[in-house]
């Protein structure tokens, strides 16, 4: 009976925490209807969510995971994209239906101009060239790139695709002074643009549907997300060809996790699934679960999270990229730390915690859990904890015989 009561209490054993399950999604934000594009404003730590359906850009607070604003765009104007740009403190956004791109300063949540795209027809995509303060413009149905001054707002220069792109998403390689295109559906190429000419230098071809691009500075490397054949292509940007190709995840958009060393790459689905891919191995190391259909990813460095744009349900899931280790329990209720890439920290409980943030109607729900991973999602619990409590047992079982023979020696005659 001791060995037993032994093996039980080893099973629930506080030695044994750190191979339980680790839940990776933190909050749950309500936002407008059809979230895509999303952008992370450093300044002002907050991340900027398009609301395509509901002709708005809502404004989380990434201390708080809610939504602190709401800039309304024009009716019907289909808004898609987003960038930050550090330099003016702005969020530029892709305007599908009027063929523009709004600027929203992040001092006061408002439009405070419109960058007119001639000849540029669906916009869509949109990344922030540092080094040269302009913006580069994916125009979906023209097949062009169109290059905006921040200083002016002005086109200086709409670059052709090859015949039949159809660009998604761009991202800006800092080491190479380049710009990378996703050219869509028709296609299945990749297009390098020289921002020191704005001419195209490279065309490499990937996987079908390439959709979403994202730069890793610390390999040189750019990894697209091909939604024909799921899978993720990496080029390198050295030698502009795919050195690379992993399976099985990859749909819609990408995102460089700069303090791991990972891609997350968003993947369809009802929950849908965001996967984190090392880029020292180009193997998927994690995945958890999200809301439905996820497009736009963005990624938080000051406090370690990653936004996803869930399209399918208007939210926004909010998700760690380090492990949560419970740290007390009891019957009721369980206190986890989590620690975020940087120097911040915050602490959820098992009860749900909902707020109320200002939003367009309706409340915005926030839900903290670390009682249990959602479905499918997190860290599986650790699949040999059985196998030691029953070894343990053995070896107590064994020893508590050992001492029982000892202490009772047989008699000799």
């Amino acid at each position: 009976m001791a060995i037993i009561v032994i093996s039980l209490l080893l099973l629930g054993s506080p030695l044994l925490v750190p191979f339980a399950s680790a839940q990776k999604l933190v909050a749950t934000v309500k936002v407008g209807t059809t979230p895509y594009g999303i952008a992370y404003d450093s300044g002002k730590g907050e991340v900027f969510v398009v609301n395509r359906d509901s002709d708005q850009v809502s404004v989380i607070s990434d201390s708080t995971n809610q939504v602190v604003a709401t800039v309304a765009m024009p009716n019907e104007s289909t808004p898609f994209g987003a960038a930050y740009d550090s330099a003016k403190g702005e969020v530029w956004v892709t305007v599908s239906s009027t063929d523009t791109v709004a600027e929203i300063s992040d001092a006061n949540n408002t439009i405070v101009a419109t960058a007119k795209l001639a000849n540029g027809n669906g916009p869509e995509g949109i990344t922030y060239d540092s080094a040269k303060g302009e913006m580069f413009v994916t125009n979906f149905v023209s097949g062009t790139v169109s290059i905006i001054s921040d200083a002016t707002s002005k086109v200086v220069k709409r670059v052709a695709l090859p015949s039949g792109s159809g660009p998604y998403e761009a991202a800006y390689d800092s080491g190479k002074g380049e710009v990378f295109v996703a050219d869509g559906y028709a296609t299945s190429n990749v297009t390098v643009i020289s921002d020191a000419t704005n001419t195209v230098v490279a065309t490499i071809g990937v996987g079908n549907a390439p959709f979403g691009v994202a730069y890793d500075p610390a390999k040189g490397e750019v990894f697209v997300t091909n939604g024909g054949d799921t899978d993720t292509s990496v080029i390198s940007d050295s030698s502009n060809s795919v050195v690379a190709t992993i399976p099985g995840v990859g749909v819609y958009d990408a995102v460089f996790d700069a303090a791991r060393g990972e891609i997350f790459v968003s993947s369809a689905g009802d929950p849908g699934m965001i996967s984190a891919i090392s880029d020292a191995t180009n193997k998927v190391v994690d995945t958890v679960n999200v809301g439905s259909q996820p497009i736009g990813l963005a990624y938080d460095p000051a406090r370690g999270e990653i936004f996803s744009a869930n399209s399918g349900d208007g939210t926004v899931s909010v998700i760690t990229d380090v492990n949560i280790t419970s740290t007390s329990s009891s019957s009721t209720s369980t206190t986890t730390a989590i620690s975020t890439a940087g120097s911040q920290s915050f602490q959820s409980t098992t009860a749900p915690l909902t707020t109320t943030a200002a939003s367009s109607g309706s409340p915005t729900s926030v839900q903290t859990s670390a009682s249990s991973p959602p479905a499918g999602g997190g860290v599986p619990d650790f699949p040999y904890q059985p196998i030691m409590v029953a070894f343990l047992t053995v070896i107590l079982a064994g020893a508590y015989l050992l001492v029982r023979s000892r202490g009772h020696p047989r008699n000799h005659h």
